[in-house]
């Protein structure tokens, strides 16, 4: 009984320094007073400010346009990419998984930096271009971290017994092993649409003058004086990265639970 209490103790305790950081900015953004050390009211006014502002407006829409872009591709990449690894022999798909795995591990000002370097030996002009071929390069891991499990458990009978039955490669592809891989391409999606839309480094060294995302944007006016505006804009981040981030886990279990009753229901 003792240890049980102590145990909670502890996980609030984690729990508290996390996200205390985190609900103190979410209370400040509803705080009228500009000074952080005094309460002035409850206030949406910050909010209203945020979204009058040009500047933050416009990037946000190159964020979104970027996210979505991006995690789009990398999703169509991502499945060309786990088919075609699933079709090799035990030994190569290791070894291909295991270099698919590397720009995870990598550190991400490593990936920027390299990412940097190859638009500037190329000679690319950097700008909204460079930050989306970027995404896309470091979001396909993650697309593959989530699609290949679904697509290990496939039974390829299925698929063999379609071609059989006089389905062509693409239809029987698309009726028969799309939809069981479709909980992990939408998994795999809102993955790389989250990494986008939170990632600061990798933007930071692959964007050109003018062209600025969120997380650019609050790092630029950070620097010139916390405003009160910055806790709204975060506060709204923090909340659309947690909504994704309950998506992307709560997915594969419902589709877990959906099959399992399924299962019940034809045996």
């Amino acid at each position: 009984m003792k240890k049980t209490v102590l145990h909670k103790i502890y996980i609030f305790l984690i729990f508290l320094f996390l996200y205390a950081p985190i609900l103190t900015l979410m209370v400040l953004s509803f705080n009228a007073s500009r000074t952080r050390a005094k309460w002035g009211g409850f206030t949406l006014n910050w909010y209203i400010q945020l979204f009058q502002n040009r500047d933050i407006m416009e990037a946000l829409s190159n964020t979104l346009a970027i996210a979505l872009i991006s995690s789009l591709a990398a999703t169509v990449i991502g499945l060309i990419a786990c088919v075609a690894m699933n079709g090799m022999k035990k030994g190569g798909r290791a070894v291909m998984m295991g270099i698919a795995n590397i720009p995870m591990l990598n550190a991400e000002i490593v990936t920027g930096i390299s990412l940097m370097l190859l638009f500037l030996s190329l000679g690319m002009r950097f700008g909204f271009g460079t930050v989306l071929l970027s995404h896309i390069t470091f979001n396909i891991p993650y697309v593959i971290l989530s699609i290949m499990p679904r697509m290990k458990q496939l039974d390829p009978n299925v698929y063999e017994a379609a071609l059989d039955l006089g389905a062509s490669r693409p239809n029987a592809f698309f009726r028969v092993v799309f939809p069981e891989l479709l909980p992990g391409i939408l998994s795999g999606f809102l993955m790389a649409f989250t990494m986008s839309l939170d990632d600061f480094i990798i933007t930071h060294f692959t964007k050109g003058p003018g062209v600025d995302t969120l997380s650019t944007k609050i790092y630029t006016e950070v620097k010139k004086g916390i405003k009160p505006e910055m806790y709204a804009l975060s506060t709204l981040i923090f909340a659309t990265v947690l909504i994704l981030l309950v998506l992307v886990n709560r997915g594969p279990a419902i589709s877990g639970r959906k099959n399992k009753h399924e299962k019940e229901i034809v045996s």
